[in-house]
């Protein structure tokens, strides 16, 4: 037996020393040999020395002044940006006063009969029943309002997007130039939009739906790029042998194959511009958003509620609706259509008529005070007065004291030069040596606009709220996708879960958990987790049935079937999850610091409540380097994934 085990060490370091990885590690180790005593030398304090700091606190003040200066007498805010804010003001009201107009059955007829049209009976009356709910509870004029900006900032934000769509979809050259600006709107925190505009535009209506555009233009940008590039060569190829122009190629072949990808970037801008619409609410926007953000201001989780619930409503309804036209379920005729018009001028006159525009005030449910009741039976038996386990109030102090703690202190502990090598060693192992070099990058700058401490804070929250949601989202995806029976029962709540605003996950982790980082925490777990949970279903179902026909052959149990052949074979999608995970969790953690989160998303809130262009802008900068960061870090480079090392 000896002589036959004997070899095998000998022969696993030189296999060992020609991977890949091996490589890249003792290529770092040996950079980091020559590198970190040089930095040590000149800058032994393990913070980032402030000599690498620039302060744009300056530059960006004498900005801001000039802008607040000029706004009312500059030629470039009268005769430009004055009449881009008059346009979308007028847009805005125009739309407003027709739905008033419509009232509530001309409005309710016609998202039904829309839905109907595209999807079917089934979803005509669910979507009859949600704008039904929100007059019940009470919200039809605040539904009216965002519905109105919402359809204003959809359409500039789908006419912006078609035309970068096609720009990059045309063009490689400027789909390369495009590409960084678009991940960096993409990253950008919502809250980080709203300060510029705010101080170009004022706050009101127009600086809301401004930033709502910015937010929602890019998925639209980029669905319509991919589905340009993903036309069938054989039909272009059909349509240029008959003869046909670039322009009729465009508007014959290359835009109808890409329906299904310009209806999806539809979908997916009406959600992200309805999330961006009621966090726009904290700049003057009004409606729901509104109504939420003041009843949070003032702790009134009933109010606050009260408020959410349209805002699912009207989510959900968007998402089913123009998710089953990219689907391409329900065309119609056009005469079908026409009737479906008939038939709501028809609804809109007759209440009109009968007096009966408004929603009548007897017909509302007040949920405020039962929900508040509830809430405070929680705080005092589930906040603080659970026997033995303790209650939320004690889980996020623990949550607090023994995870977020220990691991901000540990991050802020480290010497600034070893952030960056574990940084560069992450993110070329996962990629290539420009993925590593563009993260070192990105994790420098963070430091040379000086925000590292309250980044790594940012970060430290971003970690635990990770961990947590992997934790769960595999054990919840694995489950999902070896039981159909519990993936069904799952779908509703992810689908109520995935098209909820990021704002309005604030709402019930404050009556359960306070006010800190480990409130923030919960809500960004509660957001990305739907996400994780669906694409780990998706990565284990999609797995080759032929190798789990083959490990089911040899007598592989159901756990060696998951350990050994399905979760090595969902590698890409379970880091895709983890990727999505990471992205969506910073994104909500930055909302936290209106709970209390504190660190980079304070520092964007401050700025835009005291109009400090300068802590706002250079938070919000940060937060895009360290979004840029944990992107690097955990999504291998196209390349690098199809080798599959």
């Amino acid at each position: 037996m000896a002589t036959v085990t004997a070899p095998t060490p000998r022969l696993a370091l030189p296999a060992l020393l020609k991977h890949r990885a091996t490589h890249k590690l003792l290529l770092l180790a040996l950079a980091a040999a020559i590198l970190v005593p040089l930095a040590n030398a000149h800058w032994a304090s393990g913070t980032w020395p402030h000599a690498l700091t620039v302060d744009l606190t300056k530059p960006l003040t004498s900005a801001s002044d000039w802008v607040m200066d000029n706004r009312d007498t500059h030629p470039l805010f009268l005769y430009f940006f004055g009449y881009i804010s008059n346009a979308v003001v007028l847009s805005v009201r125009l739309v407003y006063l027709a739905l008033l107009a419509a009232g509530w059955p001309g409005v309710t007829a016609l998202t039904a009969l829309v839905a109907w049209r595209v999807a079917g009976v089934r979803l005509a009356l669910g979507t009859a029943a949600a704008f039904l709910a929100c007059g019940l509870l009470g919200m039809w004029v605040p539904t009216m309002q965002t519905l109105a900006l919402m359809v204003v900032a959809v359409l500039a934000s789908v006419v912006v997007g078609v035309v970068l769509g096609l720009a990059a979809g045309l063009s490689d050259r400027l789909d390369r130039a495009l590409r960084p600006v678009l991940d960096t709107m993409q990253v950008l925190p919502a809250f980080a939009y709203l300060l510029p505009v705010v101080l170009v535009f004022g706050i009101g209506v127009p600086a809301a739906v401004l930033a709502t555009v910015v937010y929602a233009a890019p998925p639209m940008a980029r669905l319509t790029a991919l589905g340009l590039r993903g036309a069938d060569p054989e039909v272009l190829e059909a349509v240029e042998s008959l003869g046909a122009t670039a322009r009729q190629r465009l508007l014959t072949a290359r835009i109808p194959l890409a329906r299904k990808e310009l209806l999806l970037g539809l979908n997916q801008a009406i959600m992200m511009a309805l999330s961006m619409a009621v966090i726009a609410s904290v700049i003057g926007a009004g409606g729901l958003g509104d109504r939420v953000y003041q009843a949070l201001a003032s702790v009134d989780v009933g109010a606050a509620l009260a408020a959410g619930i349209p805002i699912v409503l009207l989510a959900v309804v968007l998402d089913r609706v123009t998710a089953a036209a990219g689907e391409g379920h329900g065309r119609s005729a056009p005469v079908q259509w026409a009737y479906a018009a008939v038939a709501t001028v028809a609804a809109a006159l007759a209440a009109r008529l009968l007096g009966h525009l408004d929603w009548p005030a007897s017909w509302t449910l007040n949920i405020a005070e039962p929900v508040n009741r509830a809430v405070d039976w929680m705080t005092a038996h589930l906040y603080s007065g659970v026997p033995y386990v303790g209650g939320t109030a004690d889980w996020a102090g623990h949550f607090t004291t023994w995870i977020l703690d220990p691991v901000r202190d540990g991050l802020q502990w480290l010497p600034w030069w070893s952030v960056l090598l574990i940084v560069a060693t992450l993110a070329w192992l996962i990629g290539t040596w420009r993925t590593a070099l563009t993260a070192v990058l990105a994790m420098a700058a963070i430091g040379v606009l000086g925000v590292w401490e309250p980044s790594l804070d940012t970060l430290s929250q971003v970690l635990a709220a990770v961990a947590v949601t992997l934790v769960l989202g595999f054990a919840t995806g694995i489950a999902a996708a070896r039981s159909d029976r519990f993936e069904r029962a799952l779908r509703p709540f992810l689908d109520v879960f995935q098209t909820m605003p990021q704002f309005v996950y604030l709402i019930p982790v404050v009556a359960l958990f306070g006010v800190g980082r480990a409130p923030a925490v919960a809500a960004a777990v509660v957001y990305a987790l739907p996400a994780v949970v669906r694409i780990t279903a998706q990565g284990l179902r999609q797995v080759d049935p032929a190798a789990l026909e083959s490990a089911r052959s040899l007598g592989a149990t159901g756990r060696q079937q998951l350990w050994q052949v399905q979760l090595p074979l969902a590698r890409r999608s379970l880091l895709l999850a983890v990727n999505q995970g990471v992205v969506l969790v910073l994104a909500v953690v930055i909302i936290g610091g209106l709970v209390g989160g504190g660190a980079l998303g304070y520092n964007v809130t401050f700025g835009l409540a005291q109009g400090d262009l300068a802590t706002g802008l250079v938070a919000g900068a940060a937060i895009v380097c360290l979004g840029l960061v944990l992107d690097r870090v955990t999504q291998p480079t196209q390349r690098r994934a199809k080798k599959g090392a």
